[in-house]
């Protein structure tokens, strides 16, 4: 039985006691560890990865500091999403593949707001963090999409 998105365990370790989310488009989840198998087109809404505080605290520097993703070493079976078929098992219905455009739109337009806003108070830590990974993730599929 289809149950949703569920919160998951850290993506690096897998310690079930997390701290922080993050949000990814559905193609970032190639980029993933061990994502060979699974069909971006067919995810339905945002991606979410997880970490536990020290992770968290890794990932933070990773990419503030060195500038580098922490993406390729996030396991994409601890990340939580949705997919076409488990829709479809739900309702009885066949869905069409779905339109990542406008859930992509947002992104970028968040991503954009950030990071453009990055002094504002109500702009948090972990916001600027997310836009950088999410900002990386468009780059680096650009070409392959």
């Amino acid at each position: 039985m289809y149950t949703g998105k569920t919160e998951k365990a850290c993506c690096l370790c897998g310690n079930p006691d997390i701290s922080s989310r993050l949000d990814l488009p559905p193609r970032a989840v190639p980029l993933l560890k061990h994502s060979a198998a699974i069909a971006w087109q067919d995810i339905v809404g945002e991606v979410s990865i997880y970490f536990c505080e020290s992770d968290w605290e890794t990932v933070r520097d990773l990419v503030l500091e060195t500038g580098m993703s922490p993406l390729s070493r996030c396991n994409v079976a601890r990340a939580s999403f949705d997919l076409r078929e488990d829709f479809e098992a739900l309702l009885n219905d066949i869905r069409e593949e779905p339109d990542h455009s406008e859930l992509e739109a947002e992104m970028r337009a968040e991503v954009e707001r950030v990071l453009s806003n990055r002094d504002d108070p109500y702009v948090e830590e972990r916001d600027v963090v997310e836009a950088r990974v999410v900002k990386w993730a468009f780059e680096d599929t650009e070409a392959t999409v």
